[in-house]
This record gives structure tokens, sequence and C-alpha cells, in this order.
């Protein structure tokens, strides 16, 4: 993994397995699920570590975040609302013109398939550059 944003010189994988390691509760045994499942659907997904601590997951661009409170887990899809979810897993931010999120909370378990059928999406709407209005007139 490619360091970013990092602090003391640890890396952000390292950050980020210290953070899931300090909830030390559910918390962090569903960020750790939903950190592996992130990976398995995309090997090459860089981690990072940006404003004030928050584990971020990019791929041409934001994925995902990955925060932790008292009683949710919330992953925040930062295109979300340009992405189909026929799996229903956003269930936070619906009102918002970009983003969603995904909020677990304890003894909750996310759709695993849907869960990196979407993290795809997300990295291939990254990729496409489609997630920003085109000023651009089409060629005839």
């Amino acid at each position: 993994m490619k360091k970013s944003s990092a602090s003391e010189g640890e890396s952000a994988s390292e950050l980020i397995s210290k953070r899931i390691a300090d909830l030390g509760d559910w918390r962090g045994k569903t960020l750790s699920r939903m950190r592996k499942l992130i990976k398995e659907a995309d090997p090459d997904v860089v981690e990072e570590w940006k404003w004030m601590g928050t584990p971020i997951w990019s791929h041409d661009g934001i994925i995902c975040t990955g925060e932790s409170y008292k009683k949710v887990v919330k992953l925040t899809f930062a295109k979300g609302a340009s992405l189909q979810d026929p799996a229903r897993l956003f269930n936070s931010s619906l009102d918002g013109n970009v983003r969603r999120a995904i909020d677990i909370p304890e003894g909750e378990a996310v759709d695993a398939s849907a869960f990196k059928a979407l993290v795809r999406e997300a990295i291939a709407l990254n990729s496409s550059g489609k997630s920003k209005p085109s000023n651009k007139k089409a060629k005839s």
C-alpha cells in the first residue's frame, strides 16, 4: 500500500490497522471486515489517512471513508448518489446530491457480494471520469 497523509512515519495502512485495534470491540471487527471486502473487491485499492484520522479507500479518486461512532460504523461513498444500489445497502445520507452512506450498527451484517459490487461500481465511476458534469459537446 502507498503511504498517504501518514503521521509519525507510519503508513496509512498501519494507521488504519491501529485504529481497528484501538477500537477493540464490535466496531473494530466491523471496520476490519469491511476493509477486507474492499481489498477483495480491488486488490489495487490505496489506503489513505486524512481529515484528522479518517480511513479512506481510493482508486482513481475516493471510493469511501470508514468512520466509527458509538452506535455505528459508517462507510460513506464519495459519489454514492451516482451509484446503482439494487441491494439497498445505502441507508444514510440519502438526501444529498453526491454522497451516500452505509451505517452498520452492532450485530448487523452487510451482504458481502453486494458490497463488493458497490465498491467495483464506485471504482468504475472514478475511472470513467463521468462523475463530473461535462462542459464539452459530444462529437458527431
